[in-house]
Order: structure tokens, then C-alpha cells, then sequence
């Protein structure tokens, strides 16, 4: 596997932009040996159970002059396109790719769950950004997730499982209000793809049959899912079978007829209030008050300027927009050495690696001291972002030392009394889809469901699964100091302080995501469209593919097929294409090194200056691109 050169012509002020003295440049020159380091095992990493552990499937490039539609599923890339050919924008696209996602990837996103989606029109630099995060019925308390003992439920598999876990989906209301400004074809042309996908039915892909193998223990706890996963016998569905969802096309029909209203209220609504309260595991308590009050609220998006581009993100309740951008700006303050220190031989691959997790390690802390629900928690974003305070985070860190614990810092504006305690999971299942029309529409949109298949548990009747992203909360309600953790669970009802539109009755709380839909700009023009799921490994996934396009010398389809490296619970995790020797030289800094394949899914597109459109498909999934 090689890399090649990055998009022809991308430039900054004029010449190519390679960052101060190469620093960051250097990560895209990072060599892919295929041959693992000594005693590596390829054994599935700690992120997605399902993502396989072979050599990745070669992705061409894709480059089209129009339009395009990338996703993680070549099905779901089909309905995309077919509404850019009915007339469609990319809005259109995006919403059909979506909701096409939910019949043939149901373990990673559908309309039993949520979604961010950032949206820039007519190719001008002007971003918005809309929140259809999950939230918690108004019922729901802090010690939600907590025994009788006051110890927190155990999490695989009894609080990811059944009614307890789940959150008012958001998919639906999202793409209702979206297609409804910005697209053109409506919500009821946009499920008409998902309609024939779940009634004729598709081939099961090699991917959904062994999630389902592994998930089928779970899924077998719920009769309704069983009906539609498992075969009369117990056994799952494999590679080659087809797969029909009546119901789900039911559901989609109703939806397309009566749009989020269909959803969110009538025998649907009951339905769902219905599996949730009375779930055989895990039983909630939602009402049909929480879903008729859901709203998809506008957000302000958070932005950065880095390296003469402008990079746009999804704010809180999400923190991924946060923390890819402290990520890049904290690695662009690292104080470099004194020009005559400067060392005669290029810096190692252990080096630049280990100072991206330095940097990742400050940015997490952070994240996980302040980000939450802003509705809720006051959130110091201005400060989170400020450059003098990262300058600041970078000038007092070690870069070189020994990998160990970060503490978050004080943003200007913190709050004084905010607890610290990340309960983010590691199996996640989440999806990304990116569209580009000829009018240069541009939407970047992450959508989850958690865990593979959500809580387990599906609508009976109506053929989709419930999210169970509640979890996503931190399951103590406080810290060890006695401090309210910001991400605690809340469902009293708020008014949305930070929205730019909804109403002021408000809502549950939306538990801490970090989803990082990221849309990017030169001299006021789009260039780049970017997502990926893995829950807090999105983070190093999407800051680190940013830094090999826009500070490297790789195509997208290039820096996203290169490996990647992930942090979380201790752990380093490394793919096996990295070089021999990173392992080896990580372990002597300090990190305790597991090598295995990546789940990440990592979609984009890339705007060439000369307007063609470029593809980035991540080579570990099955997703695929078109365009025309």
C-alpha cells in the first residue's frame, strides 16, 4: 500500500503548505510496511467488534466533475446518487443515503437513533449546524445507571441492553427540518429508496453477518429482533442471504406520508414508548410527551483557522468538533527548539506519534471536564478554543516525556465546580455520509444508533431498532471529589438556552457525543468534507486524517487509507501497517501498546481547485462512492 500525492494545486498563500519546519507534514510521510512488529497479534480492537482483522481492501480513488455521494454502504451510496439524478441537492442526497443506511447497516444508524449534520450552501463559507442528538426522557434522574448498592450497573451487557438505555431518537425530526429549509425533493421522496430496500430486501454484506455473530447472543433476548435477524433455527443471517424488513418499510412509508409528525406522535410514538417501558431487559420509562416535545435544534458551530484553512465543526452537546480543533491547534503551538538545536536527522515516527498523543491526552481531559449538554451545563467554549490558552496548554507540557496522566486545564470562563469522568464506550457502532452536489451544497452528517444494533431491542410492528445511547452518559453521577459530573444523566425539562431556534419548552438532556461531521475552507470556498464514527476514537481519527491532507502530501483517499493510531483506556492502539519498530519505541515512552485493526469509517470528499471532486473511502468498511 503507497500514498500518493496529494490533490494537485492545494495551496495556501500561494505555495504549498508543508507547516512550521515540516512538523506536521512529517505524519503524512510515515512509511506503510504491511509487516506488523514483532509478536503482533491482529486480534480485533477494542473499538469495533465487527471491524475485522485482514489486510484492507484496496480503495480507487474516485473523481468526478458534478456531484457526489460517499457512505458506508455501496446501497446507501445508490439511493444518495438516485436523488441527485431526480433533481435533488446534496441535501436530498444525504437524507436518502441516511435513511438508506438504517435498512442495509442497521448496526450502526437508522431512524431508532440520531445524528449532527453540518451544512454549507452554494459553496459559500457559511456553515450550520444542526443538533439530532438523542435525549433523555423528562423521567430520567443522575443515578439513572446505578444499583441499589449505589455501584454502577455493569455495562456489557446489562446497561447497553433493553428500554432503560434508550433516548428519543433524533434522526427523523433532523432530516425532516433539513430537507424541509434546504433540500428540494422532501422527505417523502428522499425514504422512497428505503422503502425498496427493506420490502424487496438485499444481500446481507459480509460485515452485517458477522455483527450479527457476534451480537447474537444479545439479540436473541428480544423476540421481535429475533423474527428479523435470526433464522427459525437460532442461527444468524449470513453473507448471501436476503434480508426483508416489511415492517421497516412500513414505518418508512408512514414517515415519507405524515414526515417527523408520523414519528413522533400516533401509533408509532406508541410503539416505541410501548417497547421501551415494557422491554422483557431493562425496562424505561418514556413518555409520549417526550417524544412530541423532541426538537432538532440549530447550533452555532464551532471554527477554527489553521494553516490558511477555515475548519468547521459540530459544538456541544458533541465534543468532537472541540477536541479535533484543540488537537490541531495544540500541535501547531508546540514550541519547536531553538534554530541552532534544531537535530540534523528528520524527527522519528515513535516521536511524531507520541506528540499526537500528547496533545490528544490535554484535549481529552478537557473534553471530559467540560463538554456536555450546553443546555444543561455551561459549557466555556470560546475558551476551550482560545489560542493563547492552547499556547499556553502547549508551552507547559513535556511533549517529549514519558506518555502520563493529563489533567484538564483552566479555559477562560470555566465553571468553578464541574466533575471529571469519561464513561464514553469503546463498541460503538456509527456511521458517516458526505455529499456534494454541482452547486457545490455541502453536507457532512454522522448518525449512531451506540452500541452494534442499539439497545438490541426493536419496535415491534415497525421494524427498527432503539438506540441506546443514554450510556453515553457517565453512569456515576458524580466525581470522587463529590463534584456533579457535567455529563451526569438529567431529563428535567430546560429551556434550549443555546439553540439558535427552537422553542423555549426545551428538553431532556443530550448525553456528550463525539461525532466531528467537520467541513473545511479555503479562501472562502469548500474544500474538504469529513466524518468518521468510533466514539472518542473518532477524535484522533478525524484530527489526525486533517493533518495529512491539509499539512501533507496525500490525497484524501490516501491519508484515510494510511494507518491510524487510537487512544482510550490506557491503551494505544496501533494497526498493523504501522512500521516495525513504533511499537517497541511507544512502549519506552510509556504507552501500553495493542496492536489490531481499527474500526474507524472515515468518509470524504475532497473540492480540487479546479472544482473536480475527489473520494476518501475507508478501506475498513464495505462503503463505497459515486458520483457523476
Amino acid at each position: 500500500m503507497t500514498a500518493g500525492p496529494r490533490a494537485a494545486g492545494v495551496t495556501t498563500g500561494g505555495r504549498r503548505t508543508r507547516g512550521r519546519l515540516g512538523l506536521l507534514a512529517a505524519l503524512l510521510a510515515l512509511p506503510l510496511s504491511v509487516l506488523p512488529a514483532a509478536g503482533t497479534t491482529h486480534a480485533q480492537s477494542q473499538e469495533d467488534p465487527e471491524a475485522g482483522a485482514g489486510p484492507l481492501r484496496a480503495v480507487a480513488e474516485l473523481v468526478t466533475a458534478t456531484a457526489m455521494v460517499v457512505t458506508a454502504n455501496p446501497l446507501a451510496t445508490e439511493a444518495g446518487l438516485e436523488l441527485l439524478r431526480a433533481g435533488g441537492n446534496a441535501v436530498d442526497a444525504a437524507a436518502a443515503a441516511a435513511l438508506a443506511l438504517n435498512a442495509v447497516e442497521p448496526q450502526s444508524a437508522g431512524i431508532g437513533g440520531g445524528a449532527f449534520l453540518l451544512l454549507a450552501m452554494g459553496g459559500k463559507e457559511h456553515v450550520l449546524a444542526f443538533d439530532g442528538r438523542e435525549e433523555a426522557p423528562a423521567s430520567a434522574i443522575p443515578e439513572q445507571f446505578l444499583r441499589a448498592d449505589g455501584s454502577a450497573q455493569p455495562f456489557y451487557p446489562d446497561r447497553i441492553t433493553g428500554g432503560r438505555p434508550v433516548g428519543v431518537p433524533g434522526l427523523v425530526k433532523l432530516l425532516d427540518k433539513v430537507l424541509a429549509r434546504h433540500g428540494r425533493l422532501g422527505l417523502a421522496r428522499a425514504v422512497l429508496p428505503s422503502i425498496r430496500l427493506a420490502e424487496d430486501g438485499f444481500i446481507v454484506s459480509p460485515r452485517l453477518a458477522r455483527s450479527l455473530a457476534l451480537q447474537r447472543e444479545r439479540l436473541a433476548r428480544f423476540p421481535t429482533t429475533s423474527a428479523v435477524f435470526l433464522r427459525p433455527d437460532g442461527s444468524v443471517l449470513r453473507a448471501g442471504d436476503r434480508l426483508r424488513q416489511p415492517d421497516l418499510a412500513k414505518a418508512f412509508r408512514l414517515i415519507g406520508q405524515r414526515g417527523a409528525e408520523g414519528f413522533y406522535t400516533g401509533p408509532l410514538a406508541e410503539a416505541i414508548v410501548h417497547a421501551v417501558n415494557e422491554a422483557p431487559v431493562n425496562p424505561g420509562r418514556m413518555a409520549l410527551a417526550d417524544l412530541a416535545g423532541y426538537e432538532a435544534p440549530e447550533r452555532r458551530p464551532v471554527a477554527i483557522a489553521y494553516r490558511g484553512f477555515s475548519l468547521y465543526g459540530m459544538g456541544p452537546p458533541s465534543s468532537g468538533g472541540v477536541a479535533v480543533f484543540q488537537l490541531l491547534r495544540l500541535l501547531e503551538a508546540r514550541p519547536l527548539p531553538a534554530a541552532g538545536d534544531l537535530p540534523a536527522a528528520p524527527e522519528s515516527e515513535a516521536a511524531r506519534m507520541h506528540r499526537f498523543a500528547q496533545a490528544a491526552r490535554l484535549a481529552y481531559a478537557d473534553r471530559e471536564r467540560y463538554v456536555a449538554d450546553p443546555d444543561f451545563v455551561p459549557v466555556p467554549l470560546p475558551g476551550l478554543l482560545d489560542p493563547d490558552y492552547l499556547k499556553a496548554r502547549a508551552r507547559a507540557l513535556n511533549w517529549d516525556a514519558p506518555l502520563g496522566p493529563a489533567a484538564a486545564g483552566t479555559p477562560p470562563g470555566a465553571p468553578p465546580l464541574s466533575g471529571a469522568g469519561s464513561e464514553d464506550n469503546e463498541y460503538v457502532s456509527t456511521t458517516h455520509v458526505v455529499a456534494v452536489d454541482g452547486e457545490r451544497n455541502v453536507v457532512s452528517l454522522t448518525a449512531s444508533i451506540e452500541q452494534p444494533f442499539g439497545s438490541g431491542m426493536m419496535v415491534p410492528g415497525w421494524g427498527f431498532l432503539l438506540n441506546n445511547e443514554l450510556t453515553d452518559f457517565n453512569a456515576r453521577p458524580h466525581d470522587e471529589a463529590g463534584r456533579p459530573a457535567a455529563n451526569r444523566v438529567d431529563g428535567e425539562r430546560r429551556a434550549r438556552a443555546t439553540a439558535l431556534d427552537a422553542p423555549r419548552s426545551g428538553g431532556g438532556k443530550r448525553p456528550r457525543s463525539s461525532m466531528a461531521p467537520t467541513i473545511v475552507f479555503r479562501q472562502g470556498r469548500p474544500v474538504l468534507a469529513l466524518g468518521s464514527p468510533g466514539g472518542p476514537r473518532i477524535i484522533p481519527y478525524v484530527a489526525l486524517t486533517l493533518v495529512r491532507v491539509l499539512d501533507g502530501q496525500r490525497t484524501l483517499q490516501a491519508a484515510i487509507a494510511s494507518p491510524l493510531l487510537a487512544l482510550g483506556a490506557g491503551t494505544t492502539v496501533l494497526e498493523p501497517e504501522w512500521g516495525q519498530e513504533l511499537r517497541p519505541a511507544l512502549e519506552k515512552l510509556g504507552h501500553r501498546v495493542e496492536m489490531g485493526r481499527l474500526g474507524s469509517g472515515l468518509h470524504g470528499i475532497w473540492i480540487a481547485p479546479d472544482g473536480r471532486l475527489h473520494s476518501g473511502v475507508d478501506p475498513r468498511r464495505e462503503g463505497s462512492a459515486a458520483g457523476y
